[in-house]
């Protein structure tokens, strides 16, 4: 039976890594703003063992779901130190575009871009393909200007070709051209739907 809000919160707590990962994901799915304030306490623990970093993730990403703004701070400093299991920087670059307003979605995107951490890009990407955001034609000429000179096998084009659905201009029909006609099949494929102006379902970890 599924852990309820109050059991999940109380679950963060558990002694066993695997017990506090699997509440966290639930609370990521019940995306309950009640929760914040624990997962954010729960994630300041458990970044002193990088061993948890799977835990990690999923209280990271519980954060950006459940909306609780208060944890940014705390997560753009986390996105500044260096971690051997590079999938936390996905979890951050998700949440800390997920945690801004609408509009500061630009600026934190290209707070993310411009960090180096290619993998806080990649999240970043992924926040705005799955919620489905538009962009200025500004930051997505920042986008595009990133993600250009990459090896068309690169798999930060994947994301920005899910997400580029939403997106017009010339700039981003040539790119998801060259998306379509490119080696990675999962990007080409992606591209093929934004050409269509269709959004596909995905499912992160």
């Amino acid at each position: 039976m599924a852990l309820t809000l109050d059991e999940a919160v109380a679950q963060l707590g558990h002694r066993l890594s695997p017990k506090r990962r699997s509440a966290a994901s639930r609370l990521r799915r019940l995306a309950d703003p009640a929760a914040g304030p624990a997962l954010l306490e729960a994630l300041q623990r458990e970044v002193r063992d990088a061993r948890t970093w799977e835990t990690q993730y999923q209280m990271v990403m519980a954060l950006g779901t459940c909306d609780h703004r208060p944890a940014l701070g705390f997560l753009r400093d986390l996105a500044r130190r260096p971690f051997e299991a590079t999938m936390v920087y996905v979890a951050l670059g998700d949440a800390i575009v997920r945690l801004n307003t609408p509009e500061d979605t630009a600026d934190s995107l290209r707070w993310c871009l411009d960090s180096g951490t290619p993998m806080l890009a990649d999240g970043a990407l992924r926040a705005v393909a799955m919620q489905r955001l538009s962009l200025d034609t500004g930051t997505i000429d920042h986008v595009l200007d990133l993600l250009g000179p990459l090896d068309p096998n690169d798999g930060l084009r994947f994301w920005a070709a899910a997400a580029a659905a939403g997106w017009t201009g010339p700039r981003v029909s040539t790119f998801l051209r060259e998306c379509a006609e490119g080696p990675r099949a999962d990007v080409a494929n992606a591209a093929a739907s934004s050409l269509r102006g269709t959004y596909q379902t995905y499912s992160p970890l």
